[in-house]
């Protein structure tokens, strides 16, 4: 059952696409502190659908025109990833909070910039990756935090399925399209090995960063054989941990997600389901001092809709940010550009000295 609070967050969607479909604009609706204030996109058809489907008090074909709205508070970034950047700096430059999907950006450089103009417009930016609320994955991290002590070591793993379209196709509504969609220049999996560091890969060092803390460097190799892709990546931690990593798209089995985490006082393991089940991860707490495991259930999955809660809170009553900061969304790009010049040149790379893109 949905409950609105009575002062709730008024929030414009820029893009009307299948990302916004599946996740963002049904999480407006059902967000408890959240709105659906309005929407934008620049295809009139697939406008008219939305609209009509989740009735905005607003309808824009023009991003100028929704970020010039005065009752407009927030905007959600649901665009490729080349939009992401222009469009959040955008949305900040004309007084707005954002959460922008991930990744925020493909370079370092451009990931930084960002953070200036987050740092210049004093408004919230968080980036949307979802996975920090999971509520399974939540209860890990607050056990790493207060009674794991010392992090030994993690292996982390997200592995992609060739038959996660058969599986998602089953449970996902049809996206509505349109001929008439703002594409970017140039095809995004043009170059695979960044297409999928970028897709995939941003989830996984940042559920890194979100249990162990910074990385500090990488080494990184990458196996590609019969249209599949593994990296395996030796992580350093500033925490003194050590990681290791494991990107593989696609395997020949079901998905294939998880972590399994030691410390001085108990260790996690735990299974990730495919995000469009909504489901909490399987979470298995291990406590040394009276030798018992907690699992919690994490009932409530539906991570898009709550970390756009997560972010009204902040805005709204001044919590601490509970998602991912543009300084989480830099790191990120900064740990896959370091794994990228890893593969190529063989080497220890530290995360400080990266430039350029994925």
């Amino acid at each position: 059952m949905i409950v609105k609070k009575d002062r709730r967050l008024r929030v414009g969607v820029l893009g009307c696409g299948p990302i916004a479909q599946f996740a963002h604009l049904e999480s407006c609706l059902k967000a408890s502190n959240a709105d659906l204030y309005a929407i934008c996109d620049a295809a009139p058809d697939l406008l008219a659908r939305m609209g009509a489907t989740y009735e905005p008090r607003k309808m824009y074909g023009d991003y100028d025109e929704m970020l010039a709205d005065p009752e407009l508070e927030a905007v959600i970034v649901a665009t490729s990833d080349a939009y992401h950047v222009p469009m959040s700096t955008k949305a900040l430059e004309a007084g707005k909070h954002v959460l922008c999907e991930k990744p925020i950006g493909v370079s370092v450089e451009e990931g930084e910039k960002l953070a200036e103009a987050v740092k210049r417009s004093g408004k919230v930016l968080q980036v949307g990756h979802m996975k920090r609320f999971d509520p399974a994955l939540e209860a890990a991290r607050d056990f790493v935090r207060d009674e794991m002590g010392e992090i030994l070591a993690l292996k982390a793993w997200y592995c992609d399925s060739t038959h996660r379209y058969t599986n998602t196709d089953a449970v996902q509504p049809l996206p509505v399209t349109s001929k008439l969609a703002r594409k970017p220049g140039g095809n995004p999996k043009a170059d695979l090995r960044q297409y999928f560091m970028l897709a995939h890969g941003s989830h996984l060092v940042d559920t890194a960063r979100f249990l162990c803390g910074e990385i500090t460097a990488v080494r990184a190799r990458l196996n590609e054989r019969f249209g599949a892709y593994c990296w395996f990546v030796e992580t350093e931690f500033a925490n003194g941990a050590l990681g290791h990593l494991d990107l593989t798209v696609a395997v020949r089995m079901d998905w294939h997600e998880g972590f399994q985490l030691y410390g001085q006082n108990g260790s996690v393991i735990a299974k990730t389901f495919n995000p469009w089940y909504f489901r909490a991860s399987e979470v298995d707490i291990f406590h040394e001092k009276d030798a018992t495991s907690r699992k919690p259930l994490g009932a409530d999955g539906h991570f898009f809709r709550r970390q756009l809660e997560g972010l009204a809170d902040t805005v709204l009553n001044g919590a601490p940010q509970r998602g991912a900061t543009v300084e989480d969304g830099v790191a990120s790009i900064r740990a896959m550009v370091a794994i990228a010049r890893s593969v190529e040149s063989g080497e220890r790379v530290e995360l400080a000295n990266v430039t350029g893109a994925v």
